[in-house]
């Protein structure tokens, strides 16, 4: 069964709370751009911290037959990103998130915060 674009944030960010990721926020965008329907932001401390989010994001998907369709940013680790489509998954060191501020830029986005 095809998961909900939502039930895929929500699980994205439930594997990136199982490694240790942290201020975890799932922004609404369906109806305010065309880009995607979620952007789920999280951030990590190091680069290998970073990195072994994306991986648990990714082999979690992958059990659930959900593949990416784009990753960039892997090699460098400091923002790494999963495209999902319909989900785009954006990893951090906070340094980086601090300086791109992408919860400022989609301001008008409703979020839900998971914890």
């Amino acid at each position: 069964m095809k998961q909900t674009p939502l039930a895929i944030a929500r699980t994205v960010g439930k594997l990136a709370l199982s490694k240790k990721g942290f201020d975890v926020k799932i922004l609404k965008l369906k109806g305010i751009t065309s880009i995607c329907d979620y952007f789920v932001i999280i951030s990590g401390e190091v680069d290998i911290h970073v990195r072994a989010i994306a991986d648990a994001i990714d082999e979690g998907l992958l059990e659930r037959d959900v593949r990416p369709w784009h990753r960039e940013g892997v090699q460098g680790g400091k923002w790494i990103l999963l495209d999902y489509v319909d989900v785009v998954v954006h990893i951090f060191q906070k340094s980086v998130r601090e300086f791109y501020a992408l919860e400022k830029l989609w301001g008008d986005a409703p979020v839900e915060e998971m914890k």
